[in-house]
């Protein structure tokens, strides 16, 4: 090696920033080991999924505020340098990634503003699903609906820019009140027993749905120690309405958010198999047309003139 060579290498070596970029390098190595050894660490003993999540959350969060603290302090002589020329790049960075700061902000606003969590059933500009994943720039999304009928999966995942919170309204099935209320109609034959079939109703209703109500009314009671709502009816209901075809019976309920489709299964297996019981003193109502008889159609057919004759 050359005298000028090795001079180089030597001052290289010496140069204080490329010292300081040495030790910025060896302690994210370090931040990330332990990063990842404590969510290894934390998935052996947290059990609860949900608990499991955030947990592992936490310690990237914390992985990195301890990344930035060192690099801070690493360079802490040298930041004053450069402050001026950071403060002018500030304004074109701030032009040029205004939708990914707006993302972080909402990314904190999410976090910290109980718009939803991990979990939770929302609906974010028209599209609804499961949040399964909350970053610091996008949530990520199980999609339900679209051509899948009812609240099911349809194998979809989205991803939507956390700034979107800012934008429209956000729409969560399960937050604070994790219950819906549901109807179903159910059309009976005028000439039935109507008082037998709002029995028979409500008796489906409270033996289908009853759990749900009992566990919706120890919400509710925490809903209104939190928010300005007044107590509401939560016991299942039975409305009746009668129209120019049928009379109609409204079945008012409510249902845990992820289970509405499978508890209308379970209503109206039950009442048709209640009203085939009935012996039709309840009987069902179905839309029917009567075609009435066409008036006589007289055809008169005129014979052609021949074209020598015309």
């Amino acid at each position: 090696m050359t005298v000028g060579m090795e001079q180089f290498v030597k001052s290289w070596l010496l140069d204080p920033t490329v010292g300081k970029l040495v030790a910025t390098t060896v302690a994210i190595l370090i931040v990330v080991a332990l990063v990842r050894v404590s969510r290894g660490i934390l998935t052996h003993y947290v059990q609860e999924p949900g608990n499991l999540y955030r947990a592992k959350k936490m310690v990237s969060v914390l992985g990195y505020f301890v990344g930035l603290l060192i690099i801070a302090m690493i360079f802490s002589d040298s930041l004053g340098k450069m402050a001026v020329v950071l403060g002018v790049a500030g304004a074109g960075i701030a032009f040029a990634l205004q939708e990914v700061i707006a993302s972080l902000a909402g990314w904190v606003a999410i976090s910290f503003g109980n718009f939803y969590k991990t979990g939770d059933r929302v609906q974010l500009g028209g599209i609804k699903g499961d949040v399964i994943d909350i970053g610091m720039l996008r949530t990520t999304m199980m999609e339900i609906g679209q051509w899948v009928n009812s609240d099911l999966y349809n194998g979809r995942i989205v991803k939507i820019a956390n700034s979107f919170v800012f934008k429209e309204p956000v729409f969560n099935y399960s937050g604070d009140f994790p219950f819906l209320w549901d109807e179903i109609t159910v059309p009976v034959k005028y000439g039935c027993d109507y008082r037998l079939a709002r029995q028979i109703f409500q008796r489906i209703l409270v033996e289908t749905t009853g759990e749900y109500s009992g566990q919706a009314k120890v919400s509710w009671t925490e809903l209104i120690q939190q928010y300005r709502v007044d107590q509401t009816e939560i016991d299942p209901r039975v409305f009746l309405v009668a129209n120019d075809n049928w009379m109609e019976f409204t079945l008012r309920y409510i249902v845990d958010y992820k289970k509405r489709r499978i508890t209308k299964d379970r209503l109206f297996t039950r009442i048709l198999e209640e009203v085939d019981q009935t012996n039709g003193r309840v009987a069902l109502a179905s839309a029917t047309f009567h075609l009435v008889e066409t008036p006589e159609i007289k055809v008169k057919l005129v014979e052609p003139i021949p074209a020598g004759k015309a």
